[in-house]
C-alpha cells in the first residue's frame, strides 16, 4: 500500500484585488480578504451559542461507523435532515444579506467561503489549482460528491469534458442546478445517496469532494462506490476533518476548562460533536486515513487548516483582534507544516 501524510508547503502570493470573473458570477475580491472572512462562520466551525443540535443518536466516537443496518438508516436519515434544514451556506453566524437564489446571493457565499480559502490554500491562477489539474479536466468525466451551493460545480463544470454533481438533499440540489442554469454553465446536477450512486461501473475519470463524505453514515460505503465508479487509473481529491493534538483535542480541553468541567475523554469527544457541523462528523488521522482507504486506493494526504485554527481562543473579539495580527504565512507554517489543522486533504488514485 502507497500512504503518506506530508506536510508540503503551498506557495503563492495573495494578490490585492483578484477578479474571477471567468470562474464565477463578476466580482471583485476585496482589497482586504480578511473582512470577508472575518464576517464569515467557520467551515467546522461553532455557532453563536457555541453548540450545533440535532446530532445522530449513538455516534460518539471519531470515527464510528454503524453497528448494523438500522443504525445505518438512522443515521442516514439525521444527516440528510440536518443539511436540508442547515444547508451550506456559511450563515451560520451572519445572515446572506441577498435575495434567495439570486446571482448576488450564490456571489456572497462565494464570497465567503474563497475568503477563507485563499488564506490557507493560496492559488496560483484558480481557486484549488495546487489540488486540482484544470489544465486536464477538459479531457475528463468529473464527478463532484457533495454540492452544497454550487460554488465548486461553478469552478469545475466549464472546465470538464463533462460534469455530474450529486447531493443527498433537495436543497442543494436544487440551488446548485439553479445556479448552473443561470450561468448557463454545462454540468448535470442529482439527488443522490453517495453511498449508492446510480452510475455505471468505471463512468468518471476525477473525482471532487470537500468537506462531504465524513459526514455520511457510512465513509466506507463511499469509498467503495468511488472506486466502483472511477475508471482504472481514475483519480479523486477529498478532504475530511483531520483530528490533531491542536486543533481537536486541545480547542475542546480548554472549551471544557472554560465550562468549568473536569476534562475526560468522553466529553472532549461530545464537544467537538457539538462545535462541528453535521449530525454526523467523522475525525481521522493521516494513518487512520491512509488504512481505510489504503485497500482501494494509493493513498497521498496533507493536512491544511484555516487561519484562524491557529489561535487556540473561543470565537470572539479577541480571536478575531489576534486574526487580524497574524500573518498568514505563519498561521499556513502552523496548521499545514505542524499539521495543527483540522483539514486532511486525500489525493486518491484507484488500485
Amino acid at each position: 500500500m502507497r500512504a503518506s501524510c506530508e506536510g508540503a508547503g503551498v506557495t503563492g502570493g495573495w494578490p490585492a484585488d483578484v477578479c474571477i470573473s471567468a470562474v464565477f458570477y463578476p466580482i471583485s475580491w476585496p482589497s482586504n480578504p480578511l473582512s470577508c472572512y472575518l464576517r464569515a462562520p467557520l467551515m467546522t466551525g461553532t455557532v453563536s451559542d457555541g453548540k450545533f443540535t440535532n446530532k445522530a443518536a449513538g455516534f460518539d466516537a471519531p470515527t464510528q461507523l454503524p453497528v448494523d443496518d438500522e443504525q445505518h438508516r438512522q443515521w442516514q436519515l439525521a444527516n440528510k435532515a440536518w443539511w436540508e434544514r442547515t444547508p451550506m451556506r456559511y450563515d451560520w453566524r451572519e445572515e446572506l444579506e441577498s435575495s434567495h437564489a439570486t446571482a448576488d446571493y450564490f456571489a456572497e457565499i462565494d464570497r465567503r467561503f474563497y475568503s477563507s480559502v485563499r488564506r490557507f490554500l493560496p492559488w496560483r491562477t484558480i481557486p484549488f489549482d495546487t489540488l486540482i489539474s484544470f489544465d486536464k479536466l477538459s479531457s475528463e468525466d468529473v464527478l463532484e460528491i457533495g454540492v452544497g451551493h454550487g460554488s465548486h460545480a461553478q469552478l469545475l463544470a466549464p472546465r470538464t469534458r463533462s460534469y455530474v454533481g450529486i447531493d443527498l438533499t433537495a436543497e442543494a440540489t436544487e440551488m446548485t442546478s439553479k445556479r448552473l442554469a443561470m450561468t448557463n454553465t454545462p454540468g448535470k446536477i442529482l439527488q443522490m445517496d453517495a453511498e449508492a450512486m446510480n452510475f455505471a461501473d468505471g463512468s468518471f475519470d476525477f473525482i471532487w469532494s470537500w468537506g462531504v463524505i465524513h459526514h455520511s453514515a457510512d465513509t466506507g460505503r463511499i469509498l467503495k462506490e468511488m472506486h466502483r465508479v472511477l475508471r482504472p487509473g481514475g483519480h479523486c481529491t477529498v478532504m475530511v476533518y483531520y483530528r490533531s493534538w491542536w486543533s481537536y483535542y486541545l480547542f475542546a480541553f480548554l472549551k471544557v476548562l472554560l465550562e468549568g468541567r473536569l476534562p475526560s475523554r468522553s466529553r472532549i469527544r461530545e464537544v467537538r460533536q457539538q462545535t462541528t457541523d453535521g449530525a454526523i462528523a467523522r475525525y481521522y488521522t493521516c494513518a487512520e486515513w491512509n488504512s481505510f482507504a489504503g485497500d482501494l486506493f494509493n493513498v497521498k494526504s496533507s493536512v491544511y487548516g484555516m487561519c484562524i485554527e491557529a489561535i487556540p481562543l473561543p470565537h470572539g473579539g479577541l480571536k478575531r483582534l489576534l486574526a487580524r495580527i497574524l500573518p498568514d504565512s505563519v498561521a499556513r507554517f502552523m496548521t499545514h507544516r505542524l499539521a495543527m489543522g483540522s483539514f486532511l486533504i486525500a489525493q486518491m488514485t484507484k488500485r
